[in-house]
């Protein structure tokens, strides 16, 4: 009688629980994958979008791509041809290498996200990249750039965040703007019920972590940086500023103090929408600490998202919410947390002349214009879902003089647009290592089948394309083995990838770290940087302002498109069960807008604005505030009978800071269809 071989292996998706997975294999095949029982973020389950995809679409052949394909077709038609690995990589190694020798190799675009976050598919590509002298679409302009421009302005670092473990420690948890529910659902499972402190939610949407909270303030968008005085101010006023702090190791307290004295709870309630009493309350529960505040990504995809980012942050720096046990930031933890050498992960090394990056946001524009443009590479995102201005994205791919080469598991819209695809390993099918981005622990990501098809992970086809352009480089054919270990060897964890994947999940750290024991940052200054010169030479305030967002104008309401319970970003938006589940595109609205516009719950309705208009169903919430439409991102254009998602709503204007999104600053018009 066979048995089951139990793998344990790890989530590598974008999200903040990195779940420890177990896989059961009899005579080769997988079984089932479910969450590993034993692990501290999973604990036997994982979130229903990631169990449904990883025992369905991702073990399907049928959805799966499995060979090389070279178009054969109208660009855009999405028609293709089998090839094999050496005529893809031949063809394709031929025609970057023309482009190179006639228009220079910062005309090839590469564009990548976080399809998958384990950390050699995400990073090693890199390496090709820049040894070949490509230009990069900065990755985090599509999602969080804002947040790490501010936090670097204030405390010199976005990537070095509060150690979740000392929630055992606090006496308050605010949680702004991360909606845990859709984008962490075992920490809003477990960690925040589990924690003993209170729980303060900040969200314009009353998610159902929100519901579940000590507290909820509910702002109008764009409104967070006036409500993060408005609790300074309550700070301030109830004498719980912690002067020493801002005395002995802050910048531009004697500038920001006088800012703070304006924004009393009264005016905070008249320019955000939330009560008075709410934000004396949420002043005092958080002030008093030891106090965590966890600063989410979807807030700062807003206009003027990186001042609302600093305004928010400082709150830890007024209360002194810092350096002791039960206090600190998080908005990331970054994988050097854990002694990854990330610089030796990317190969900087092998860099050469690197040219600056462009935004995503202006990516359609320089795909326009072949004086900018002569080839795109992408890989771990799908730019025809994702990306703003998606009609005209659309038109510019379909360029033929734009050489594109497009890898993913799956046929996407992306992938419609290409002249070559070429097909990529999942997660269970390649050996690699993950690092939280919320809990500071190591993991292994362990191989459990092989690859489907002729599929390959990331790394090996960047090893095939390196060898096939005749880059001679180590760095570009070093196996997964060698830097796996190499990378391990660097935590100081004394184990090798047997006795990880043996175990894995590993703390970094045996204690919960306290996030600058020291009270020293890594700011020009070494001091928290309340003011900036930095921001000031960058065209920005010295200090945080306490900005709001004017109302929507005119009947417009604005657009809220965060992540669903049921959709990952775009990832396995074609997995039949999750399609079904999610049923008709919807945009939700409060009584009272779709009362104004004669609408009913159910009704058909055409929300535009500038760039483009969708037909959506509309449903009903006093979830959300009066003036706001609700519809959650994740769909596949091509999936979809309007061949359009949410994105062809989005402009592409880039916000305040590092170029970045400013997704849910979109205004819209919504109006019954007929």
């Amino acid at each position: 009688m066979s048995h089951d071989e139990r793998i344990l292996t790890t989530c590598p998706r974008d999200c903040y629980d990195a779940c420890g997975i177990e896989v059961a294999i009899r005579d080769g095949v997988i079984r089932h994958v479910r969450g590993d029982r034993d692990h501290h973020v999973s604990r036997g389950r994982l979130c229903t979008k990631c169990a449904t995809a990883y025992n369905g679409v991702l073990l399907d052949p049928d959805a799966r791509l499995l060979t090389p394909l070279g178009r054969d077709g109208p660009k855009g038609s999405g028609r293709f041809k089998a090839l094999s690995w050496e005529q893809a990589l031949d063809e394709i190694a031929c025609r970057l290498s023309a482009i190179v020798s006639t228009s220079g190799a910062d005309k090839i675009l590469g564009a990548h996200y976080t399809g998958t976050f384990a950390l050699l598919g995400y990073d090693f590509p890199t390496r090709f990249m820049r040894r070949l002298g490509a230009r990069e679409v900065d990755p985090d302009t599509i999602c969080n750039k804002a947040g790490h421009v501010a936090l670097e302005y204030l405390y010199g670092t976005s990537l070095d965040g509060f150690d979740p473990r000392s929630a055992r420690d606090a006496a308050c948890i605010l949680v702004w703007g991360a909606n845990p529910s859709a984008s962490a659902p075992h920490q809003h499972e477990h960690w925040l019920p589990e924690a003993p402190g209170r729980v303060v939610v900040v969200d314009p949407v009353r998610t159902p972590t929100a519901r579940e909270a000590d507290l909820h303030l509910q702002p109008f968008p764009g409104s967070d940086a006036a409500l993060a005085f408005a609790i300074a101010n309550v700070i301030s006023r109830e004498g719980m500023l912690d002067r020493e702090l801002l005395q002995g190791h802050s910048v531009g307290f004697d500038e920001l103090e006088p800012l703070l004295e304006d924004c009393t709870p009264e005016w905070g309630e008249r320019v955000t929408g939330v009560p008075a009493s709410a934000i004396e309350q949420a002043g005092r529960w958080y002030g008093a600490g030891p106090s965590l505040l966890w600063i989410g990504q979807g807030f700062q995809r807003q206009p003027r998202g990186g001042n609302a980012v600093r305004a928010v942050a400082q709150l830890a720096a007024l209360s002194g919410n810092l350096g002791r046990p039960g206090t600190g930031v998080l908005y990331l933890n970054g994988a050097h947390s854990r002694g990854i050498d990330e610089d030796y992960l990317a190969g900087s090394s092998i860099a050469g002349s690197v040219p600056e990056p462009i935004s995503h946001m202006d990516l359609v524009g320089c795909l326009e214009d072949p004086e900018q443009s002569r080839a795109l590479l992408c890989w771990n995102i799908n730019i025809a879902a994702s990306n703003p201005q998606q009609a005209r994205l659309r038109r510019a791919l379909t360029r033929d003089d734009l050489f594109t080469v497009v890898i993913d598991l799956f046929p996407t819209d992306t992938t419609d647009l290409a002249d070559f695809v070429l097909p990529a390993a999942s997660f269970l099918e390649c050996d690699d290592l993950v690092a939280s981005y919320f809990h500071l622990t190591l993991s292994a990501q362990v191989k459990a089948i092989e690859p489907l098809g002729q599929s390959l992970p990331n790394t090996e086809i960047f090893r095939r394309l390196a060898a096939a352009m005749g880059f001679d480089e180590p760095e570009l054919q070093e196996s997964d083995a060698d830097a796996i270990e190499h990378l391990l060897r660097g935590t100081g964890l004394g184990l090798d990838f047997a006795q990880l994947a043996e175990r894995g999940t590993v703390w970094a750290y045996p204690e919960p770290r306290i996030q600058f024991a020291d009270l020293r940052f890594p700011t020009p200054s070494g001091r928290i940087e309340l003011a900036s010169e930095s921001a000031a030479k960058d065209g920005h305030p010295r200090l945080a302002q306490p900005f709001a967002d004017p109302r929507p104008a005119d009947g417009l309401l604005r657009l809220l498109t965060p992540a669903s319970p049921w959709m990952l970003n775009d990832s396995f938006a074609n997995e039949p069960k999750i399609a079904r589940r999610v049923g008709t595109p919807t945009v939700a609205l409060h009584p009272a807008d779709a009362a104004a516009r004669g609408i009913a719950d159910g009704d058909r309705v055409v929300v535009s604005n500038e760039v483009g208009a969708l037909q959506l169903t509309v449903t009903l919430s006093e979830d959300l505030p009066p003036g706001v439409a609700f519809s959650p991102k994740g769909r596949w254009p091509k999936l979809e009978s309007e061949r359009a998602n949410v994105n062809v709503l989005n402009p592409g204007t880039a916000g305040d800071m590092g170029a970045s999104t400013t997704v849910h600053g979109i205004e819209v018009a919504v109006t019954a269809v007929g």
